[in-house]
């Protein structure tokens, strides 16, 4: 028998939630980004010893401070108002870590509800009160977004179906509380790992939801494509949504990694490398940003080894960027910022061109860099 699952709060019940006081009662009053050396990103990365930090770095790609995680980490999500930061497992893990980063110290240990496992991503609500989690009910086949209250100790108040299977990535629209999610299509479980167990039917969607609401707006890939997962979202300051994709079918020929969609539109528009490029990237696509500017769109393939800049307006192939294992990207003082498995870090811009030497360091740093 399948478990009852927890009931949606409404809108006005989540954001009731969020009582004034901080955290909760008895902690040290929040400190500033600016007591935590003012980083501009975050990011997770492997040591020599092979333990694993969660860095905070400068506009430049220099480390100010070293958090240690209990394992491989993924993404962070950043409070918006306080020097804050969720630190999750990669998928299919358990754990997220609220770190007070200037302080250094652990706030909450989140654990996935039983029945659940994160998938590396999160983000909070406009004023902070509720943090958003992306999550995967494995014996029922669904996904799910879990609502978290950090204005009460980070207490679980439920749930909210993400209106798809796999839910990777979610963002937060800028100006409210709609979410963008990216439904990725393919069903996993804990007991077969990684393994992708519905592709004869699997189909991704990016999906906007509120917490009121649920789903109020969805779009799903044409047929030709319907073998790439939605994993990785980035949202301009406009509110346009790039999609991170990765391809589920034959490498003989590799269709587009890259789409762009703004609420309304019917579909996606799919950006695409010359052929050369487009097959280099192995159908994997790990990260994406918009530029500083908004210009330009990046999204990095790092089995590939390439990072592919497209015009955010024509949705035009820019540049190409050869980096070996280069996957985490973010908007950049010069358009972009990037980093890498071997421990680089590189500015690069909007043209896609590099802008200094990357700068590079001991550390393997893992798939994403998270702006502050």
């Amino acid at each position: 028998m399948r478990r009852p699952r927890p009931q949606a709060p409404t809108r006005r019940a989540v954001l009731a939630g969020g009582v004034a006081g901080g955290l909760t009662a008895g902690f040290a009053p929040a400190l500033s980004w600016a007591d935590a050396g003012d980083p501009r990103y975050l990011a997770a990365a492997r040591h020599p010893g092979g333990d694993y930090r969660l860095h905070g770095l400068a506009e430049d790609g220099t480390s100010l401070f070293s958090l240690p995680l209990p394992d491989r980490g993924h993404a962070a999500a950043s409070h918006p108002s306080e020097a804050v930061a969720v630190a999750f497992a990669r998928r299919p893990g358990t754990f997220a870590l609220v770190i007070d980063c200037p302080r250094g110290t652990i706030l909450h240990r989140l654990a996935a509800p039983e029945g659940r496992h994160f998938y590396g991503h999160g983000t909070y609500s406009l004023d902070g009160s509720v943090l958003f989690t992306t999550e995967n009910d494995y014996e029922g086949g669904e996904g799910r977004i879990g609502l978290w209250s950090a204005t009460e100790g980070y207490r679980r108040m439920g749930e909210i179906a993400s209106g798809g299977i796999g839910p990777h990535e979610v963002v937060r629209l800028p100006g409210g509380d709609v979410l963008a999610v990216a439904n990725g299509g393919i069903l996993t479980h804990p007991d077969t790992g990684r393994a992708k167990l519905n592709l004869p039917t699997m189909r991704s969607t990016l999906t906007y939801l509120t917490v009121e609401d649920g789903v109020i707006e969805q779009v799903a890939l044409p047929d030709d494509l319907r073998l790439n997962s939605i994993r990785h979202l980035a949202v301009s300051a406009e509110g346009k949504v790039a999609m991170a994709m990765q391809w589920q079918g034959s490498l003989s020929e590799v269709p587009a990694l890259a789409a762009l969609h703004r609420r309304g539109d019917p579909a996606p528009t799919t950006m695409t490398a010359p052929p050369p490029d487009q097959r280099a990237t192995r159908g994997y696509a790990g990260s994406v940003a918009f530029s500083r500017d908004g210009g330009a769109v990046a999204i990095t393939a790092p089995r590939g080894g390439r990072m592919h800049v497209f015009d955010t307006a024509t949705a035009d192939h820019r540049a190409t960027l050869e980096r070996v294992d280069i996957c985490g990207v973010a908007r950049g003082p010069a358009g972009f910022l990037a980093t890498d498995g071997t421990g680089g870090v590189m500015a690069v811009d909007g043209t896609g061109r590099p802008v200094s030497a990357p700068r590079t360091n001991a550390l393997a740093w893992d798939n994403h860099l998270v702006a502050v």
